[in-house]
């Protein structure tokens, strides 16, 4: 089960700043704060927030979509329960009370009040599951059609039967606190998730970029399973992504919503330079030098590229947009937005939830730790390769290298054409958290393979994917 768990150890939406707090009273608060506490509206969710100490500070908080089947409301929420107590433990203290928030819009005709109705036993299961823990759930609500109504109050004047209308956007407390603070809403989940996946088009839009993607595979998929043209495809690969990156910074966003600039953007990119683009990131190389368009002017463009290669993956190739997907996660959380970062991951994971890439990212997002130590090994990949990095401890083949290194700035010194050498005095590959370790060719073993903090076993080490079997891919 792949739970969105969310903690925020900096600029609490209850915390604006440090001399100014905020303080929610009653249930209508507590649902106008729900979309500041989480980036955006989280559509068809089910979100738990820890609170702690005798005033309720807001702590961790969880979000999963609502399981369609009551069969799966049980454990579900002893899953979730168990889940949001653990991280909070591990994060420093017990929470000592719990907010459960079922979100869920009306369907088939359906109202609001129906809908809080059907759900009612799953909130119960939720309070249920958290009291067993002895952690009390403090407050749940349902939000549904533009009205809340709490599952813990019994008294009708201030939370009746028919529910309550939420705040008008901006008009609340919360709003101005968060607004201040520069805390931003996305709009929904639903519209987050859009931006990174394929979009309804015609059949004949589709037929075409499938057939792109069936031939990109049939002639990238061969060489990258050759030992002699996987690194050729990875230059390629990262080149032509250069320059839609390139091609996506000179063209100016249109004014207006996301729609439309997503829209631009899908019309500067060809089926067939997306298609070749996307099979080349199933190679796990090629994708971890990817990642280190990260920062600076080049992270929002190569985000937009991201998001228009996870949309671009459609029918039988939908498992191909975790790459996409997790590289868009990995420059949005780099940048300071973990709330895109975290939909997004989730949607790598969704694709492919063994994606080890994604795994690592979205917990290391989730336990608030910092990009920067990941970026500080990626700046250091970049610098090795491109020789401008001192080499690192190695054995005889390194110290052959500095000494070619050596005679080759010595010759063109006497030539008169001093210059900087390109010859890269290779040591031994530092591991990077969260990312996997190449793997030679003669290395093809299965065994541990490092993470974040510590290894797993069992997990295949080189990631190349499946002969030109199509909608298959083994990129990790």
């Amino acid at each position: 089960m792949n739970t969105n768990s969310e903690k925020r150890d900096h600029r609490d939406a209850s915390e604006a700043t440090a001399e100014q707090q905020i303080t929610l009273r009653g249930p209508a608060q507590l649902a106008d704060a729900l979309p500041y506490l989480m980036g955006y509206y989280p559509n068809d969710s089910v979100v738990m927030v820890a609170l702690h100490g005798r005033r309720g500070r807001f702590g961790g908080r969880l979000r999963l979509g609502i399981p369609k089947s009551p069969q799966e409301w049980a454990p579900v929420a002893s899953h979730l329960a168990e889940s949001l107590v653990a991280n909070s433990e591990r994060s420093g203290s017990r929470p000592d009370g719990i907010l459960v928030f079922l979100c869920q819009d009306p369907t088939d005709g359906a109202t609001g009040r129906e809908v809080m109705e059907r759900l009612r036993a799953f909130a119960q299961r939720l309070r249920t599951a958290c009291g067993t823990l002895d952690v009390p759930v403090l407050e749940a609500l349902c939000l549904s059609d533009g009205r809340f109504w709490s599952y813990c109050c019994p008294d009708g004047r201030c939370c009746p039967p028919e529910g309550t209308a939420l705040a008008l956007p901006g008009t609340s407390v919360m709003a101005a606190a968060a607004a201040y603070a520069g805390i931003q809403v996305r709009g929904s989940l639903r519209e987050m998730e859009a931006r990174l996946t394929p979009r309804p088009q015609q059949p004949a839009v589709l037929r075409a970029r499938v057939r792109a993607l069936d031939e990109a595979g049939s002639t990238v998929v061969p060489r990258i399973l050759s030992d002699t043209g996987r690194a050729q495809v990875c230059e390629e690969t990262l080149d032509l992504a250069r320059v839609l990156i390139r091609r996506l910074g000179r063209s100016p966003l249109p004014r207006g919503s996301w729609v439309a600039a997503d829209r631009a953007d899908d019309e500067l990119v060809s089926d067939e330079e997306a298609a070749t683009v996307v099979v080349g990131l199933q190679d796990r190389d090629t994708r971890d030098r990817a990642a280190e368009w990260m920062e600076g002017p080049e992270a929002a463009c190569a985000l937009r590229l991201w998001r228009l290669l996870a949309r671009r993956c459609v029918g039988p190739y939908d498992t191909y947009a975790a790459p996409p997907r997790t590289l868009a996660g990995w420059v949005a959380w780099s940048t300071g937005d973990e709330a895109e970062a975290r939909v997004a991951l989730g949607l790598a994971l969704r694709a492919d939830a063994e994606y080890t890439f994604a795994q690592l990212l979205h917990q290391a997002c989730n336990e608030g730790l910092d990009p920067e130590k990941l970026r500080v090994c990626l700046r250091g990949e970049r610098s090795a390769r491109t020789g401008r990095a001192r080499p690192g401890p190695g054995g005889r083949g390194a110290r052959r290298r500095q000494a070619t290194a050596r005679a080759r700035r010595a010759a063109r010194g006497k030539a008169g054409r001093l210059g900087e050498s390109r010859v890269q005095a290779a040591g031994p590959r530092a591991a990077r958290p969260g990312v996997r370790p190449r793997v030679r060719p003669t290395d093809r073993t299965e065994g541990a393979e490092p993470g974040l903090t510590s290894g797993r076993e069992g997990v295949r080490p080189r990631e190349t994917p499946h002969r030109a079997r199509r909608g298959t891919r083994s990129g990790r």
